[in-house]
């Protein structure tokens, strides 16, 4: 009788285990696992393709089918939260805006309305500073559309896409460092309202807009919505129903694209937004093909909104709160080096109003007192729920504030679309969710 030149395997944590005494290495594997040398793990990544960030993704693949996925963020964490914790209420603002750095706009108006609810002064936001707000917001959630088609048009072969969607954010860049002297973190919503009011300039500017985006959007789907391979790479590609998204909490165009016309501007209404007609794209196919007609979709209703909100602009008003302990007490103009006190102003009260220097110097340096509490504001950005935990214990500081970030949430269904696809679909899929990872590392 002949021994085996071989002791049997046994399992592990790690998989199986080879006890060899002799013979042949890839007869041993080959008897017991036929697939095992072809299955590989790749890191895609850290990178910065498709996740506008840098995203790791470790996929172990059998061929080009990906069998597992993982997601590993934190590669771009900056500590912002925590940053908030040692700064005054009103300075949360300029570290607040830099974690969605595509939509800045809309982590200030979450912040400042967290705030703003603390203090209990909601209800005293005037009328304008309210109709900027949205202003601001909705040109901010079509720039940052703007970029999600001419990224994911460039990964998926479109290279023309890229240089017509940057080539028309700029148009908004230039309206936003007209109105607020910076085309990006804008530290503009504040606490009380906004730091200053929209001229005559942007306004203009904002009109020639309105008239000039409609034909590009036509163009765009021109360029894409008939085209074979745009049509191969997004149909029935990375496709997440609604109950997936559900699930796993999958918020804006992704958890629309599936169904469900879930918008916190029309379900849970903040800042005046039942008062403006629009509507809320959805499509029923949970795919990438999906989630690109609603982002669309969405653009040519936020430019419904710009037109009604720059109408309301007719109507003159403040754009900060009456009260001299919560508003921001400089008249703030745009200079050479962006925004800051106006040398009227500096003037004023370093040489009329001692009374005017030493509050200055107060709410400056120290800032205003926040009663103790805590709050939730929830608001719509151009990737879902957006939401602002905010804790105060009394001081002039916040205690704690957290952001319920979309980026990081929608990353959870990564897996989901893409474990059982093809490897190219891993792109296409993750570009989809448009995960900003400023946001998502915060």
């Amino acid at each position: 009788m002949t021994t085996s030149n071989y002791a049997t395997e046994r399992e592990t944590t790690e998989g199986k285990v080879f006890t060899v005494t002799g013979g042949d290495w890839d007869q041993v594997v080959s008897g017991t696992d036929p697939i095992n040398d072809e299955r590989i793990v790749v890191n895609m990544g850290p990178q910065h393709p498709s996740t506008h960030g840098v995203l790791r993704l470790i996929l172990e693949l059998e061929g080009e089918t990906v069998r597992e996925a993982r997601s590993v963020v934190g590669y771009l964490h900056t500590g912002i939260e925590k940053n908030l914790e040692f700064r005054n209420w009103v300075q949360g603002s300029t570290f607040v805006t830099r974690m969605d750095y595509l939509s800045p706009l809309f982590n200030e108006t979450a912040y400042a309305l967290a705030v703003e609810k603390l203090l209990g002064i909601t209800d005293d936001i005037t009328e304008r500073a309210t109709t900027i707000r949205v202003l601001m917001m909705e040109l901010n959630r079509i720039s940052s559309h703007l970029v999600w088609l001419a990224t994911t048009g460039m990964e998926l072969g479109a290279i023309n896409m890229m240089l017509y969607g940057f080539r028309e954010r700029e148009y908004i860049l230039d309206i936003f460092e007209t109105i607020t002297g910076l085309r990006m973190n804008h530290a503009y919503v504040r606490p009380g309202g906004v730091a200053q009011d929209v001229p005559e300039d942007a306004i203009r500017k904002i009109r020639d807009f309105l008239v000039l985006l409609p034909k590009k959007l036509k163009e765009y789907e021109d360029l894409l919505s008939g085209q074979p391979i745009w049509i191969e790479r997004t149909k029935n590609v990375a496709v997440l129903d609604v109950t997936g998204c559900l699930a796993l909490g999958v918020t804006g165009p992704v958890l629309r694209s599936a169904g469900l016309a879930w918008d916190l501007r029309k379900t849970m209404p903040y800042c005046g937004y039942e008062t403006y007609e629009f509507d809320v794209p959805t499509h029923t196919d949970g795919d990438v093909w999906g989630r690109y007609l609603v982002r669309l979709a969405e653009i040519r209703e936020s430019l419904k909104l710009v037109e009604q909100a720059v109408d309301r602009l007719a109507k003159p008003g403040p754009v900060m709160v009456s009260d001299k302990k919560i508003a921001w007490p400089a008249q703030l103009a745009i200079g050479v080096d962006g925004m800051g006190n106006s040398l009227e102003h500096v003037a004023k009260i370093m040489g009329q109003s001692m009374e005017s220097l030493i509050h200055h110097f107060k709410l400056v340096t120290e800032g205003f007192r926040v009663p103790p509490g805590q709050v939730y504001v929830g608001i719509e950005s151009p990737r879902g729920e957006l939401g602002v935990h905010a804790v105060s214990d009394g001081g002039t500081r916040p205690y704690r504030v957290h952001y319920r970030e979309p980026s990081f949430v929608n990353l959870q269904a990564l897996p989901a679309m893409a474990e059982g696809g093809l490897i190219a679909d891993v792109i296409a899929g993750g570009a989809s969710l448009d995960p900003v990872m400023g946001g998502c590392d915060r």
